[in-house]
């Protein structure tokens, strides 16, 4: 506390008695979150991990609401926040969250909160490189408010997490384990929210969340629901090579970027190979795939697609064999894949005698990407989990499903390797399209045998007496603690009535 106060009185002494009035209201806005967090255990899909007591940050923002990061109340059981100095907490409850920009909103069940902690101004504008920035949080080390001082080093629009793109600006203010969440200010206004720094060896690199992205992602929720950041997704190269340019045949005046593969090739797509993408808008786009922001600031043009994109489209000049012409090209927050990720959800799955199934996403791959024995494993039998997690669904397979975990023990299961990372390819001879397919094959089943065949070169078909694994797994589950056989959307499947089979001639 001393120190904060300490501080805070050196701040005063440089600082004009509005912008020490402004910083008073941003201590008195800026909360302590406390959350226990459940997450999922992707190996296990029937239960979860252990319960996790983290805290982190939050700032009041306009409409009696808390901002803070999806990472600290993503699978959050509870929630509470606290405000500066006081002695007790508020419970809070989770109303909207974006894993991929990492932004959260909370609501608090007590809103006289709100009558002694206003809202923090926020800045409409970009802050400048150079500007001054007060970080303000409650990070590791202490449990008083912390504010850390520093500049804006750097903006940049870049991946946050997977599919996820947006503009991040860096400071040189400390960021530590507790600040996420927490607002940094500049002058008298909030111009973003911390959420990481880089590790390693590196010293003084904290990240924050503009001012932008928070009003975009606000935005989206006014109707109740987040739908995400439209992009586009397909595949472009710098026209920076001079044998590239005259291989298309471009005059020297042309700059943009180069389209290599579009995302999708049928007429839904006006986007063909080597045409060249000279404006998004009416803004010219340079040979680096960059455009200007002002005077001294360069971020890719893909930044303002979420700005100027509207009923799915986004204007784009375009040259094509010489030609120049304009279209728009669809874009979506959603870009279908064989993997998914749980996006806040907990995975489905399904137990079938001493085997479990579950749909493949992008939380279970992540262990295996970070396990170099296992990722030789599964790459030397081309595993789909590694070879096709970005290919688009079709009317063959809609997701990869997985067994996840190892056999549960039973004498069902006497002599098999286990499948554990396997990727089921078929049951009795028909391809599984998707977990409930899966679940319908296995309902409908009248051979006396089952048989599970695997996506990958080698491995075993598993056999099975049909009725001693249908049989069995009510006593697996019991044995194994388990509640349910399967997740609700599951046993929706498996409960109903088994689908009518076409007519023999």
């Amino acid at each position: 506390m001393a120190a904060v106060a300490a501080l805070a009185v050196l701040c005063s002494c440089l600082m004009p008695s509005g912008a020490v009035h402004a910083q008073a209201t941003v201590e008195n806005s800026v909360v302590k979150v406390f959350a226990t967090l459940r997450y999922p255990d992707p190996f296990k899909p029937w239960t979860k991990e252990a319960p996790s007591d983290v805290t982190a940050s939050g700032v009041v923002i306009e409409g009696k609401r808390i901002l803070t990061n999806a990472h600290v109340v993503l699978y959050a059981s509870q929630v509470q926040v606290q405000a500066n100095e006081a002695g007790d907490k508020v419970a809070a409850t989770v109303v909207a969250v974006a894993p991929g920009i990492d932004l959260a909103v909370l609501k608090l069940d007590d809103e006289s909160f709100f009558d002694t902690h206003p809202a923090v101004a926020r800045a409409s504008k970009l802050p400048q490189i150079k500007d001054a920035v007060l970080a303000y949080g409650y990070p590791t080390g202490g449990s008083s408010l912390s504010i850390t001082k520093g500049i804006v080093s750097r903006i940049e629009f870049v991946p946050y997490n997977f599919l996820t793109s947006g503009l991040r600006v860096q400071i040189d203010a400390a960021i530590n384990p507790g600040n996420s969440g927490g607002p940094a200010v500049a002058g008298d206004k909030m111009i973003g929210l911390a959420f990481s720094k880089l590790g390693g060896d590196t010293q003084n690199i904290g990240y924050i969340i503009p001012n932008e992205e928070v009003d975009l992602f606000l935005k989206d929720i006014t109707d109740g629901h987040y739908d995400g950041k439209p992009a586009m997704n397909d595949e472009l190269q710098t026209l920076e090579n001079p044998a590239l340019r005259r291989f298309i045949g471009l005059d020297k005046s042309v700059e943009g970027m180069v389209v290599h593969q579009p995302y999708k090739s049928t007429d839904a797509n006006p986007l063909r190979e080597w045409d060249v993408i000279t404006h998004i808008a009416d803004t010219p786009i340079d040979n680096q795939g960059m455009i200007r922001l002002g005077k001294d600031l360069r971020v890719r043009f893909q930044y303002l697609i979420q700005k100027v994109a509207a009923n799915g489209t986004v204007p784009l000049t375009i040259v094509r064999a010489g030609a120049v012409s304009q279209i728009r090209l669809p874009v979506s927050a959603h870009w279908p894949t064989l993997i998914t990720d749980l996006n806040g959800d907990y995975p489905s799955y399904f137990i079938y005698g001493p085997m479990v199934f579950s749909r493949a996403s992008w939380q279970l791959v992540s262990h295996f990407y970070a396990n170099p024995a296992a990722m030789r494993g599964l790459s030397l039998v081309k595993n789909p989990l590694i070879t096709r997690g970005l290919d688009a669904p079709d009317g063959d397979t809609e997701e990869l499903v997985v067994v996840p975990s190892p056999f549960f023990p039973h004498k069902l299961a006497q002599g098999y390797s286990s499948p554990a990372g396997a990727v089921v390819y078929s049951v009795n001879g028909a391809r599984v399209r998707s977990l409930r397919h899966l679940v319908a094959l296995l309902r409908d089943l009248e051979d006396p045998f089952v048989t599970f065949e695997f996506d990958q070169h080698g491995g075993e078909a598993l056999v099975f007496p049909r009725k001693d694994m249908v049989a069995a797994t009510e006593e697996i589950l019991t044995d194994n603690g388990v509640r349910a056989q399967g997740s609700p959307d599951t046993l929706e499947v498996w409960q109903a009535k088994p689908s009518a089979k076409p007519r023999q001639p």
